[in-house]
């Protein structure tokens, strides 16, 4: 089942069914899409939604779906895959560091982790170790050279800048290295007259607490953050595990072209509901 859903702006798109089978069809072209962001099913999570992906298996499941989205990927795009390990037998699974390797060796740059900090944690108790509170945000590429629009994520400086910035010493006027001869450095004065700064690469957001009608649903602040950052208006954002749809949803308000492939149908109506004026 496939349908495009029109916006005042740009169109979305999304089809029902399995995403390595759709693109390889041809239902995605090749080189077309700017930005992938989309979150699979953990291992062995999700099991009544669909079917669950043991953690010993979830590499090999993987990899034919990533060979589907390094073609469809456009040279200067990015990946970003938001995934966390699980607890097996009393120890973390290596499953993620497994992917993130078989990734590289079959092409990928592993270019960046984010990491996503989520500020409103369900409580728990468990008796080897604490709470979650984060997950990965992987940022993969096909070239060292992709497109990045950091000014489009700055954030304001703060207010410690008031006071530090007024009296500046001869050593904030000029680059001052490091005692310890490592190479870094810092020159306070560059800094006068600014508003904002870059970001750290930890995104602190709170988890979606509303129901959407899907079980793992993340805020829709965690792809805007992303299609901000490596897209511009009118390039297009593919989710291959569109869940909910929030990721297509955060396109379509930012004027982007959203493509969603989601195998289940209901997800499908629900996406479509979300999105469709």
């Amino acid at each position: 089942m496939n349908s495009r859903a029109k916006s005042n702006t740009e169109s979305t798109e999304i089809h029902c069914g399995d995403c390595q089978q759709l693109i390889k069809a041809g239902v995605v072209p090749p080189g077309s899409v700017n930005l992938i962001v989309t979150s699979p099913p953990y291992a062995d999570q999700r099991k009544a939604n669909y079917g669950g992906v043991h953690p010993d298996s979830y590499v090999r499941w993987f990899l034919p779906k990533a060979e589907a989205l390094f073609e469809c990927l456009a040279d200067d795009g990015s990946f970003v895959l938001n995934i966390k390990e699980k607890a097996v037998s009393g120890e973390r699974h290596t499953y993620v560091l497994e992917l993130i390797m078989e990734l590289r060796r079959s092409g990928w740059l592993w270019v960046e982790e984010y990491c996503w900090h989520k500020k409103n944690c369900y409580p728990g108790k468990w008796p080897n170790r604490f709470r979650d509170s984060w997950e990965r945000l992987l940022h993969f590429t096909k070239s060292r050279k992709f497109k990045m629009r950091q000014d489009s994520v700055m954030v304001p400086m703060g207010d410690w800048r008031l006071n530090r910035l007024q009296n500046l010493s001869a050593t904030d006027r000029v680059r001052d290295p490091s005692r310890h001869r490592n190479g870094f450095g810092k020159k306070v004065e560059k800094w006068v007259g600014r508003e904002k700064a870059y970001p750290t690469n930890v995104l602190h957001l709170a988890t979606e607490c509303g129901f959407k009608g899907h079980p793992a649903t993340f805020p829709k602040a965690l792809p805007e953050w992303f299609i901000r950052l490596f897209t511009d208006e009118g390039d297009t954002v593919l989710d291959p595990f569109a869940g909910s749809g929030t990721t297509l949803v955060a396109a379509h308000d930012l004027k982007r072209h959203g493509i969603g492939i989601e195998i289940s149908p209901e997800y499908c109506d629900l996406i479509k509901d979300r999105i469709t004026p």
